[in-house]
């Protein structure tokens, strides 16, 4: 596999990056993930749209144009040949003397490719995937897509020793805010579908606002509201949403079974919209 790595292809298994470089040594950085069907990559604008938003936010420099950055992608498409995976752009603040206010010359910019386990995904489509709650111990800015997720890491290690395949956070109000990957998602008790209002302290989600557009469309009622582990467990189904792996039936919390622990309804739904969506977006792609 070939990499970009500020300014140069090469092997994704040669150094490339200064050990000095502000996002190795400090978390300094954002990035974003990508999902890649059929050569083509979905959601590009709203990716993009997102890392500049990010970039502002840390007060970073994109060392390219939007436009470069797309052709930069698509390069190491082309270069790699690859049909099905994972695009993960990463922008660092730069190489510069290991000190807290230190100033680097420039940003560094890393585009990596990497290929998707179809089966493991398909799978969890089908038959849904198990889930933890943990406190939620991130810093206060969890609206931009920093690369400093030490506990995120450490949530979905917890969750693996639960043989579970994500864990949500729960903050101090007690309301499940999102996962270490994703974006949680119930229809409870009474129909409707609720996710977690957007602030500070989770992530605006590519595919939560393409999945609120849709449900609004349907009529499909849908509330933009927080909701406990608790009324998950009673809710009617639940699943999860990210860029890479569409919309995933979550049929266990900590342990015990969502209603019968089966897929719901609605689930099965969306994903063919996603599906659908997605095909859509490959479409009007310029990629």
């Amino acid at each position: 596999m070939l990499a970009y790595v500020d300014g140069r292809y090469v092997p994704l298994d040669q150094p490339a990056i200064g050990v000095e470089d502000r996002g190795y040594q400090f978390a300094d950085g954002v990035y974003e993930v990508c999902a890649l069907e059929r050569g083509r990559v979905l959601d590009e604008a709203a990716h993009f749209v997102r890392l500049q938003r990010s970039c502002r936010e840390l007060r970073l420099r994109l060392p390219v144009s939007v436009r470069g950055l797309g052709i930069i992608v698509r390069e190491v498409l082309r270069r790699n040949r690859l049909e099905e995976g994972k695009i993960y752009i990463q922008l660092t603040r730069g190489c510069a003397p290991r000190d807290h206010g230190a100033r680097a010359p420039r940003a560094v910019l890393v585009v990596t490719l990497r290929p998707t386990d179809g089966r493991a995904r398909a799978q969890s489509l089908r038959k849904g995937i198990a889930v933890i709650t943990l406190p939620d111990n991130r810093w206060a800015r969890c609206d931009i897509k920093s690369i400093a997720l030490l506990p995120n890491v450490l949530a979905r290690q917890d969750a693996l020793r639960q043989r579970a395949e994500e864990a949500w956070f729960v903050g101090a109000e007690g309301l499940i805010l999102e996962g270490a990957a994703s974006t949680a998602w119930i229809v409870d008790a009474k129909g409707i579908v609720r996710t977690h209002p957007l602030s500070a302290k989770l992530l605006p989600g590519i595919t939560r606002a393409r999945l609120l557009a849709y449900l609004r469309a349907e009529r499909i009622e849908v509330e933009e509201r927080g909701f406990t582990p608790k009324e998950a467990l009673a809710a009617r189904e639940a699943f999860q949403t990210t860029s890479t792996a569409s919309v995933i039936p979550v049929v266990r919390l900590n342990g015990q079974a969502i209603r019968d622990g089966k897929v719901g309804a609605l689930s099965r739904a969306l994903q063919n919209f996603d599906r659908q969506s997605n095909q859509r977006n490959l479409q009007a792609s310029n990629f």
